[in-house]
This record gives C-alpha cells, structure tokens and sequence, in this order.
C-alpha cells in the first residue's frame, strides 16, 4: 500500500506564490485613491460654501447696513413726538448710515426751542442715537405777541419757550413772573440780565422738598429807578399783597407766610403788607399802619 503524503500549505502564501494577491493589489489601490480624491473635493466645497455663508452674514451685518437709511433711537424727550423727531432728520438727510452728518442733524434738534442740549452718536453699523435733554421750566409769564397773549415759559437761564407751555399753566409749583420787559418773542430768546437772578432764586427755591410756589399766584416784576426793581407777591386765596426786595430766598417766603398769619389775625381789611427795609408795615383802606 502506498502511502499518502499530506502537504499543508499556507493559505496566504500559496495565493501569494500563485499571483492572485499582485492581481488584486493594483485595483484596492485605485478605489482608495478615488475615496481620497472625493473626500478632497467634499472639503474643499464644503469650506467654500462656509466661506460663502461668512461672507453673507458680514454683508448683512455689516456691509448692507451701511448702504441703507440708519434706525435713528431717540431718548430724553417729553414734549417733542418721538416719531416727528426720526421723520424731521431723515427729510433733513436723506442719506446712508456711513454719509449722515452727526453735527447737522444736533444742529437741527438744538434749534428746537424746548431743546436745552443734544448728543448726536453713529453706532456701527447702522444706528444713530439722539440722546435730548429738555430745558425745564421754572417759571411761567405771558407775552403779547400782538394778536393775542401767549403763555411762555421760563428756564433757570432765563431762556424763553413756548411749547407744551400749557402744562405750566395748571402746575402750580411753577410760579407767574409779570412785569418782565419783553415786547416780543423769538425761539431762543433770554429775559434781560438783571432780572436772570430772579430766575436763579426761584429755581434754587423749586428745587426744596416743600412747594413754596404752591402758595403764590403771582410775582409780579415792578421797576425802580435807576434800573433797580422790586417785588409783589400775590398769596393763593388771599386779597393781600405782599411787598419786598428782590431778594427772593426760602427764609423770605417763611417770614412772609409768618407775617401773613399774624397781621391777618388783627385785621381782615388789610390789602397790603410791606417787608421792605428790614420792617413790617401794612395797608388797610388806603391808610398805612
């Protein structure tokens, strides 16, 4: 019986010595190199089309805004319309973010008569913010502007303007000034000199926790020579007058109000108390005591 002799063979190794590994080789080879060449266009597009979304979100954030009619915020204001305001600087500069012309446009607002100051910013990219400080009235009088008597307000600089002039009239904390000299009106227009330290005074005296003015219907202005001046004030509810210098102050109005309690106690006749001159003296039937 012959014998049967089994080789073994590597499985590997006889494909290897037998050609097939060096046939397939070649072709692997050739789809790993066409998986990296698509993996490398897919780059590259996807980085092109991140590009293109950066360069369309800086266009709309920066660049379009710029190009286009800036949003104008408008801040402080009481007695103007907002939305007037926006539509009066806009007809103004009818312009661009990057072209509007922030000195133009506070020029414009300060000319308004109610407008004490105004701070006119760009803030990149495209907004323009209009920051308005108001003047406030401290004090109310009335003009003749020969058609008819208009009420005027009063700032502590003596500045006269008249808008939004009737919600002085029912506040009774701002006192009425007449007497004052003004024969015609004009926007930014300032009371004579000598009389802005009335102004100052009454301002100084509205800015205390008590509402002194609250007692006083009227200051009136009543010249003297030599271009010196006195007052007369007028108490809330009283047909007595009141005499003084020109020196208003927070202890005048209390001595004022002290005086008036006591001489009205003896007498309900009296039509004039006088705190000139460092004395108290009043008026009753034409008669002084």
């Amino acid at each position: 019986m012959s014998d049967v002799q089994l080789n073994v063979f590597d499985t590997t190794e006889d494909f290897r010595s037998a050609g097939v590994f060096e046939a397939i080789s070649p072709v692997k080879k050739t789809e790993e190199k066409a998986v990296d060449k698509n993996l490398s266009t897919l780059k590259i597009i996807f980085a092109v089309l991140c590009m293109l979304l950066v360069f369309e979100g800086i266009a709309y954030k920066f660049i379009i805004p710029l190009t286009r009619y800036p949003k104008i915020v408008i801040s402080g204001t009481k007695t103007y319309s907002e939305q007037e305001l926006v539509q009066s600087l806009y007809a103004s500069q009818n312009v661009s973010w990057f072209s509007f012309n922030a000195a133009k446009a506070a020029s414009l607002v300060s000319a308004l008569p109610a407008v004490e100051s105004v701070c006119v910013e760009k803030h990149f990219p495209d907004t323009i913010s209009v920051n308005i400080i108001e003047r406030e009235a401290v004090a109310l009088t009335f003009v003749n502007t020969g058609s008819a008597t208009v009420p005027v307000q009063i700032d502590r600089n003596g500045v006269l303007f008249t808008p939004n002039a009737e919600s002085a009239v029912f506040d009774r904390t701002i006192p009425i000034v007449s007497g004052l000299p003004i024969e015609h009106l004009s926007t930014g227009m300032r009371i004579p000199q000598k009389y802005r330290s009335l102004v100052e005074q009454i301002a100084s005296i509205r800015s205390l926790p008590q509402k002194y003015f609250a007692a006083i219907s009227e200051i009136c202005v009543v010249p003297k020579e030599y271009g010196n001046y006195e007052l007369v004030l007028y108490p809330v509810g009283s047909h007595t007058r009141v005499l003084t210098d020109r020196s208003l102050s927070e202890e005048a109005l209390q001595y004022m109000m002290v005086v008036l309690d006591i001489v009205k106690s003896l007498d309900s006749d009296i039509s004039e108390i006088d705190l000139r001159y460092g004395s108290v003296s009043y008026r009753t039937d034409g008669r002084g005591r």
